[in-house]
């Protein structure tokens, strides 16, 4: 684990990181400290038997499910593989094949990034910045696009593990780097941001001030940089703005969801320019569900059986809109 990271310090050569290179060793190392989550020992002891493979394996980024390795492995190896990989259950974002295993993640997010990339600026040699990045499948997905840096930032030590199983089979040649941190915990530079490009995608509803989530995502911008925000919202016809009384979709951190055009308002006056809503989706049962890797209630537990379109508490049921901006160059 410490290797990815000597690796990573490597690839923050722009001055705007030096912030980063002097502050966030020492975070890190409070993140991982094994007291911090009663399952890490157990997620690494799975990583040991990760690792007893070989690395380096061919892989394709470029496909709804990302690839690694040739299905080659013996069929005790290939047990002991998905043995350890079923310990870092649930999986919530992919799909992945590792060594011809197939992981059926609860959300098919090769269906959000079909959606997303069409509207992007090329990710072609640009540092990218993903918040919130789960398992870090758009990760892989955006250095498929030829991103020069691809770094997600989540505090959850189960995706940081499920991430550093891909990495070790795809290897040290692809510039894919997990942060086991908040966005808050981010420096940012008197010299401005250092990012081409930053997604934020299911974070701005779990956040107590989206505003504040709005104004940290855009420090980490360069001038003329791009946001990609992707947020639960609630339809026109609601209104403005839900504030859920207690739970949306029975989760409890749902803040706020507004409407597209007030989500608009908040981007302009948090100085961002170019504001465009380029993707608007209701959440089906189809991309969101329960599978054999991720077996807990998933979205079809969280709606009203009687009518799709409602959450089980009445609310709108999952809208989630897609919206670009740039940072004044």
């Amino acid at each position: 684990m410490k290797q990815h990271y000597d690796f990573f310090w490597e690839k923050l050569n722009d001055p705007r990181f030096d912030e980063w290179k002097q502050i966030l060793p020492g975070l890190i190392d409070e993140a991982l400290h094994p007291e911090g989550n009663g399952n890490l020992p157990r997620w690494l002891a799975a990583m040991e038997i990760v690792r007893d493979l070989p690395s380096n394996q061919p892989f394709n980024l470029n496909q709804s499910a990302i690839t690694v390795g040739q299905d080659d492995l013996d069929k005790g190896h290939k047990i002991q593989l998905e043995s350890a990989l079923r310990v870092m259950m649930p999986w919530r974002k992919g799909p992945f094949n590792i060594h011809g295993i197939e992981i059926d993640t609860e959300w098919r997010s090769d269906w959000k990034w079909d959606r997303v990339k069409p509207h992007l600026s090329p990710l072609e040699d640009r540092k990218v910045l993903d918040i919130g990045c789960g398992s870090g499948y758009h990760l892989w997905r955006m250095m498929g696009d030829r991103a020069k840096l691809a770094v997600g930032v989540d505090p959850s030590l189960l995706f940081m593990n499920q991430f550093l199983a891909l990495k070790h089979f795809i290897g040290e040649s692809v510039d894919a780097y997990f942060l086991p941190l908040t966005l808050d915990q981010l420096p940012v530079s008197q010299k401005g941001g250092a990012f081409d490009t930053v997604f934020s995608m299911g974070v701005l509803y779990h956040r107590r001030s989206p505003i504040d989530h709005i104004y940290e995502l855009k420090n980490q911008l360069r001038p003329g940089g791009e946001l990609v925000l992707e947020t639960l919202v609630v339809p026109e016809s609601f209104g403005q703005l839900l504030v859920p009384e207690d739970r949306y979709a029975q989760m409890r951190n749902v803040w706020f969801l507004p409407s597209v055009p007030e989500l608009q308002r908040w981007l302009e006056r948090c100085g961002l320019t170019d504001v465009r809503c380029v993707d608007l989706n209701q959440t089906s049962t189809e991309e969101q569900r329960s599978t054999d890797w991720m077996q807990w209630n998933s979205l079809q537990d969280f709606l009203n059986p009687e009518d799709l379109n409602q959450t089980a508490e009445g609310y709108p049921a999952p809208l989630r809109a897609v919206l670009i901006a740039q940072k004044p160059a």
